[in-house]
């Protein structure tokens, strides 16, 4: 049986006027018309989208529209450097690339899958920056950019827990091989992935700086802000990049050195110390440890080296620590809902002012480079992704406690901590389109 639309390209007695194939011509450039507008409305991406990627019009919807941008302005956003710290948590129902089952290598307390946290809407928000496009992670892509290289993840437990989600999903295409682990709680890991002779390793150094934890016996931390931590500081020549995080332990009671001399100290009572807060000791720190990474590479004439500084990480607790609902987020906050002020963002300051300080010191020798790798409004945003109560496994089985600790700080996994190294990706990719002097 012949269709209608066969019958009408085989009728040879079809004859179009002039007025006819006028007005066919006009209804048929409309939704071509449509579709290129629709279309070359669309920035050019800076890179190919990944086969997986979920920023699709079938599983993808924003909080709220917004009004597009021309095509201009958008060609040119994407020509310049992505800004990925400004944007809007979007709705995504693609899975994690990993889940508590295919990664062994997370710390228990950050399992919230395993630990029977019954909510799992959180897994399911995608970073979307306000001008230009966020890749879903490609580990093959991110193993072969630093293929025969060392990156070290230096810092406080914020540090671990980037390392952690960056290994999950490395470790979906390739198992890294533990090398070794020593320290308390395995604060010094290193880990290799034998078939692109890649190392990734953890130091623990909560300040940078050479320090003291506060103990029973010792009611404050003692830092030495002007001697970096040769914990660390020891193999930096064996490093190739470097992602340094701290900030919260800067919160706690401290007696600052400098030399020979007390500078002072935050939240000491009893001491006879000038009470100076810690936004200048978290400044001295880090200036520390830049400086000390130039002048050492320089000194030693070794190659060059890649530093990230990873910006404060807010946390969310809106109860006491061992309250149940001290972190009862679900969803996260609208863009615009909370903004980055008071200490969040004289913590995210100093970090980013230091790094660009030592742009200009280390600008004469191009085997320096320096990036801040701004996530504290990405954080700020994401109430619903800590481990809360479930950083223990069910605290709830016997019914709602009176009290339960909390973890309102650090980050689930898989969870919104897996979006730092999509932007850590991105990075490394800019990188590899640089040369530096040595190259």
């Amino acid at each position: 049986m012949k269709t209608a639309t066969s019958n009408f390209f085989n009728d040879q007695t079809v004859f179009l006027t002039t007025k006819q194939l006028l007005r066919w011509t006009i209804c048929s450039l409309i939704p071509i018309a449509m579709f290129l507008i629709y279309f070359y409305d669309l920035p050019i991406l800076p890179f190919s989208p990944s086969p997986n990627s979920d920023f699709t019009h079938s599983n993808i919807t924003s909080h709220h529209s917004s009004p597009s941008s021309s095509y201009a302005e958008k060609k040119k956003a994407y020509q310049n450097q992505c800004d990925y710290s400004k944007g809007d948590w979007i709705r995504d129902t693609s899975s994690p690339l990993y889940n508590d089952t295919t990664c062994g290598m997370m710390k228990e307390g950050r399992n919230c899958i395993k630990h029977g946290r019954p909510d799992s809407d959180y897994l399911y928000w995608r970073w979307k920056p306000s001008e230009c496009y966020l890749p879903r992670f490609e580990p093959h892509t991110f193993l072969q950019l630093i293929s025969n290289k060392h990156i070290a993840f230096v810092g406080d437990s914020m540090a671990r827990n980037q390392v952690e989600s960056l290994l999950c999903m490395l470790a979906t295409v390739s198992i890294p091989n533990l090398v070794y682990q020593y320290g308390e709680d395995n604060q010094f890991s290193k880990w290799n992935f034998s078939s692109y002779n890649v190392s990734i390793s953890l130091y623990w150094s909560p300040f940078l700086v050479q320090g003291n934890e506060k103990s029973s016996t010792r009611p404050n931390n003692e830092l030495y802000l002007d001697h970096v931590d040769e914990k660390w500081a020891k193999d930096m020549n064996q490093m190739d990049m470097i992602v340094l995080s701290v900030g919260h332990w800067f919160l706690l009671p401290a007696v600052y050195h400098e030399g020979d001399s007390i500078l002072g100290c935050h939240y000491c009572p009893g001491l006879n110390y000038t009470d100076n807060g810690f936004y200048d000791a978290l400044r001295k720190s880090l200036r520390t440890t830049l400086s000390s990474l130039i002048d050492r590479r320089e000194n030693n004439n070794g190659k060059g080296i890649d530093v990230v500084v990873t910006t404060f990480m807010p946390h969310h607790f809106e109860g006491d620590w061992d309250k149940a609902g001290a972190c009862p987020k679900t969803k996260p906050y609208r863009n615009g809902e909370k903004e980055v002020e008071g200490m969040n963002g004289e913590m995210r300051k100093v970090e980013i002012e230091e790094v660009v300080a030592a742009k200009v010191k280390g600008s004469e020798d191009g085997r320096f480079r320096f990036e801040v790798l701004d996530i504290t409004e990405l954080a700020l945003l994401r109430p619903d992704g800590h481990p809360g109560p479930y950083m223990n496994s069910f605290p709830f089985f016997h019914g709602v406690q009176e009290r339960v600790q909390n973890d309102c700080v650090h980050w689930c996994l898989p969870g919104p901590i897996d979006t730092w190294n999509e932007i850590f990706l991105e990075m490394i990719k800019k990188w590899g389109e640089e040369t530096r002097s040595e190259d």
